[in-house]
């Protein structure tokens, strides 16, 4: 195999992503799908489930290698999750890569502000959930033919402090603690499990994410975009295609000797 070819994912790979029928997912997803790969996402959204559907028919797609199929799942809902499992056993008949992507922004606030119901949304959400389908997905991971893969999403505010962003920041920091803790556990099985921090990535979820911060500290929105682009290396934002990008490389042969690794996909973000 040459080191151009160790750059490719294995044809026919089995890949679940959670919150995969729209933004980050969706992108990871299609990507899979596009390197062969048999993908199942769900999702909590009815529109964005049938909108895929629709997109899937209108591709031609049969269930095959580049297929997507998808389940209506809210991720912390332990009873959603086995279904999402049953679903996946049922179309894929195993699993190979595990994307635990799904995740929101929380709320915006002060710490004194913050609802503690919205608190613990975010922790069910963001945090809880990944340890749920990391937990039900190992088992099928131990058969994977080349070992399986964890790939968990967290975020450059994973690895730095957030002002009024503490319940979001706290879960993407401790997806790291889950990351690493899960390397080591699973590593003797030949599981790799590794997370990606995602910077300012391009798309509806930041513009929504801006203008809350702005409407919090009193500003413009194009002065807050302003502030947020100053303290990124690149000035300039992350793309969806290049968090997908990472995944592939992980769950490649070229990718197959990292592991326990927080990566930042984020022009270098220096302070948020």
């Amino acid at each position: 195999m040459t080191v151009t070819q160790m750059l490719q994912p294995r044809a026919g790979l089995r890949v679940l992503v959670t919150g995969g029928a729209s933004g980050i997912g969706l992108v990871i997803a299609r990507a899979f799908a596009d390197a062969d790969a048999r993908v199942h996402v769900c999702d909590a959204s009815r529109d964005t489930i049938d909108a895929l559907a629709t997109a899937e028919a209108n591709r031609g797609t049969s269930g095959g290698a580049g297929a997507i199929t998808a389940t209506l799942a809210d991720v912390s809902d332990r009873d959603a999750v086995e279904r999402v499992f049953a679903d996946v056993k049922a179309q894929l008949g195993g699993l190979d890569v595990l994307v635990n992507n799904a995740g929101i922004a929380g709320p915006t606030g002060g710490v004194d502000q913050i609802d503690p119901d919205e608190w613990d949304n975010t922790i069910d959400v963001n945090l809880n959930a990944q340890f749920y389908f990391a937990r039900r997905a190992v088992p099928l991971l131990r058969d994977a033919p080349d070992g399986g893969a964890i790939i968990a999403l967290s975020s450059v505010a994973g690895r730095l402090g957030y002002a009024y962003r503490t319940p979001y920041s706290a879960t993407k920091w401790a997806i790291v603690g889950l990351t690493k803790s899960l390397a080591i556990e699973l590593g003797p099985a030949g599981i790799r499990v590794n997370t990606i921090q995602p910077g300012i990535v391009k798309g509806p979820r930041i513009e929504r994410v801006i203008a809350a911060r702005a409407q919090q500290l009193g500003l413009s929105y194009e002065e807050m975009e302003k502030q947020y682009l100053e303290k990124v290396s690149l000035r300039r934002m992350t793309t969806p295609e290049e968090v997908a990008a990472t995944a592939l490389f992980l769950c490649s042969p070229g990718g197959s000797g990292i592991s326990g690794q927080a990566i930042s996909v984020c022009g270098n973000v220096e302070v948020l």
